[in-house]
Order: C-alpha cells, then sequence, then structure tokens
C-alpha cells in the first residue's frame, strides 16, 4: 500500500486548480459511497484531485487516490487494499476507472458494508451499468454523471468570463433571454468564441494540443470502443469492429433518420444487434439518439434521427467543414440532454420535457413553422440579443 502514495502525492502536486468542472461543486461529498461516471476525457480523474487538494494539500496521509488500472492490483486485490488502508487510519478512498477491474461491484459493496467509517468516492466509464450489478450498489451509491464542457465553461477556460458567471435555468432563459444576453454582451463577444467552441471545446484536454486535437478525439473513441467497452460488456471483437464501423457510417450520414434495415445491411448485422449496437454508442456518449416519447416496451423503438454525440467529433470525422444545420441542432440536442427530456416531435426539431418546441436555425429562419404552437421558440444561430420568442444559439451553452 506505502508505494501508492508517492505517485498519489505526485499527481496531487501537478494538479492544476485554475479551471474546474461544474460538477465539482454539485456532488455531495459527504456520502459515504460516491460514484462519478462520464465519457472518457471529461475531466473526472482532474476533478476529484482538486477535490482532494483543495481539502486536504498535496500530502494528506489519511487520503488516497489510485486507478485500477495500476498495475499494483495484477498481484493485489482492491479489498485488500482497503483493509490495509483503513486499519492504518485511513479516512477517504477515490478509486479511479473502476471499470478496468473485473470484481469492482462486489469488492466495493464489500468494502461499504465492512468498514463502516470509510468513505469510497469511484469513477468509472459513462456505460458502466451501476444500478443493474450483481452486487446492488443502488441503494448504497450516491450516483453523478459528468458530461463535457458547455460553452459556459469552455468561456470560463479561456478566460473569457469570470469562474463566478454561473449557469442559467432554461425557463429563466426562455423569460429573459434579451436581459442576460445583454449583460453578457458587456463581459464577451460571444459568436467568435461559440464557433471556436463547435471545433474544439468539448473536452478539457483540448489546451494541451491544438493542432492535434481532432485527431485525440479519434483516439478517445478508440480507446473507448477497444479498451473501455470490453471491460464493461461481454462484447467480441468482431462485434467492436462493427460498431466502429457503424459510427463512421453514421457520422457520414448525421443527422440520420434511420433505416434500421438498410443500416443493418450497410453494417451487416442482424437488425437485433443493430439496435444494441446503438445502444452501445449512446452509452459511451459518442451519439445521441433522438426517440419519441414513450414508456415500457415502447421505449425500445428505432430512435428517429441520430446525431454525434457533440460537434467536436463532426469536425474531427470532417475532411471538410461539416454541415451547418447539423452543427447547429447537435449543439442543442447535447446541451440540453445534460438536465431535460429531449425527444422528437413531428412538427419541430425538438421537444423538451413535453412542454417546449423549439426549431434550430440562422438568424434569418422564419417562425411560420411554430406560429401555431404553444410553448414555441426559435434557436438561432448569428444573433447576439433575440426579440420575444427568437432567442441566440449560444444562450443554451449557459444551461450548466
Amino acid at each position: 500500500m506505502k508505494s501508492l502514495f508517492p505517485s498519489f502525492h505526485r499527481k496531487l502536486e501537478e494538479t492544476d486548480m485554475r479551471f474546474e468542472r461544474y460538477l465539482k461543486n454539485k456532488i455531495e461529498w459527504n456520502n459515504r459511497l460516491i460514484a462519478i461516471t462520464g465519457a472518457r476525457g471529461t475531466g473526472k480523474t482532474t476533478m476529484i484531485l482538486q477535490h482532494i487538494k483543495e481539502l486536504y494539500g498535496e500530502n494528506p496521509e489519511d487520503v488516497l487516490y489510485v486507478s485500477l488500472d495500476n498495475i499494483y492490483f495484477s498481484i493485489n486485490n482492491l479489498y485488500s487494499l482497503a483493509e490495509d488502508f483503513y486499519a492504518h487510519g485511513g479516512k477517504e478512498l477515490y478509486l479511479d476507472e473502476v471499470h478496468k477491474y473485473p470484481a469492482w461491484a462486489q469488492e466495493i459493496k464489500n468494502i461499504y458494508d465492512d468498514f463502516p467509517k470509510l468513505k469510497v468516492v469511484f469513477t468509472g466509464s459513462s456505460m458502466l451499468q451501476i444500478f443493474k450489478s450483481n452486487a446492488d450498489l443502488s441503494r448504497r451509491v450516491r450516483h453523478f454523471q459528468l458530461f463535457g464542457m458547455s460553452f459556459r465553461e469552455f468561456l470560463i477556460c479561456e478566460g473569457l468570463l469570470q469562474k463566478s458567471q454561473t449557469p442559467f435555468a432554461l425557463a429563466e432563459i426562455l423569460e429573459n433571454h434579451v436581459s442576460i444576453a445583454q449583460k453578457l454582451l458587456k463581459k464577451l463577444t460571444p459568436l467568435p468564441a461559440f464557433q471556436n467552441y463547435l471545433k474544439y471545446g468539448y473536452y478539457p484536454y483540448y489546451q494541451e494540443d491544438m493542432n492535434g486535437y481532432g485527431e485525440r478525439v479519434l483516439q478517445t473513441f478508440n480507446t473507448i470502443m477497444e479498451s473501455d467497452l470490453p471491460n464493461v460488456e461481454s462484447i467480441d471483437f468482431y462485434s467492436i469492429n462493427r460498431i466502429k464501423k457503424l459510427f463512421y457510417i453514421l457520422s457520414e450520414m448525421v443527422p440520420f433518420t434511420p433505416n434500421i434495415s438498410q443500416l443493418s445491411q450497410m453494417v451487416d448485422v442482424t437488425r437485433q444487434s443493430l439496435t444494441n449496437y446503438l445502444q452501445v454508442l449512446e452509452k459511451a456518449h459518442t451519439v445521441l439518439l433522438l426517440k419519441q416519447k414513450a414508456t415500457g416496451i415502447r421505449q425500445m423503438v428505432k430512435p428517429e434521427k441520430i446525431y454525434l454525440q457533440n460537434t467536436n467529433y463532426n469536425y474531427a470525422l470532417s475532411a471538410e467543414n461539416p454541415e451547418i444545420g447539423n452543427l447547429r441542432e447537435t449543439f442543442f440536442f447535447n446541451q440540453l440532454q445534460q438536465n431535460h427530456d429531449v425527444t422528437y416531435n413531428s412538427e419541430t426539431d425538438f421537444c423538451i420535457d413535453e412542454k417546449y418546441f423549439f426549431e434550430i436555425g440562422g438568424k434569418n429562419k422564419s417562425s411560420r413553422q411554430i406560429k401555431n404552437l404553444n410553448n414555441a421558440y426559435l434557436a438561432l444561430d448569428g444573433l447576439t440579443t433575440g426579440f420575444r420568442n427568437e432567442i441566440p444559439l449560444w444562450l443554451f451553452g449557459f444551461l450548466y
């Protein structure tokens, strides 16, 4: 166990505290068992190290962080580590990338039950089925999910906005968007920054290598498919290759209204396998599936539209500039799905929380399509300030 502390303390020393993700101050850190899931590259590791460093400094002795892909676990098990740590006065154990450890659910459940004064925080892939695990963690764990950066966070990370700028609720934007935009315009020029965000602002690691960012986005996808996916799902190499093929086919067609039979032929799999693969891609935060509002067995019907999960994927996969209408819709869907229910509606682009209706477009888009709908709005690109039910698209990047 002692061999793990030098690496942990070195990581704390190197942890940058200048920018923090939105979720850090939303997590109820006092809970005794906390799960943080999210897509690879969204900043889970940095966030928990920032939390530890902020509370305990760079050399805590009763707190330990360790990644479960550490070579230490090739000859040691997690439960024994917790037992040793607890016996030496350990109080908080932070476990990163638990999906890399085969028996993580059962051993964490045993640790929780056997060491009542030990707090455990663990992170893992967005694909983890925490609430369906054999160890039944659902009654014990407090779960939080981390998404990629919002446009608001990107502006803070770029130094264009103060850290004190809090998000706005959707209802607040719909009702007061003119005054909100006017106040923000005194602090920044949003439209050029918005275009940059669409290209490279979703993953916090963009600042490490701007020139190689698109390539790294695709490397992240490959790592999810080739490393994270086999550790979470019982899936073979053949299926992984088919899922990757499906993703690249979709990237050339989005926003795509799927013909399941045609798509299954293109990927060379059965209809059922294709449906399963789409669900895997959705869990992995690589696509967004726009579905009709449904309950029970109807939830399994095919999606009405398929988008890439964020606009950075569009740019990384496009040899030329991606189609602008697709970028706009992808951005809106991506930013809204973090806190809201986004569903298909035959009359408009999106329905939000079964209450609000949205058409997405450029600043000259007509309101003709929504004139007979209540609670209907235009989210328009290219606007700095709106008017009545016409709202600047960039403002929807301030929801989290």
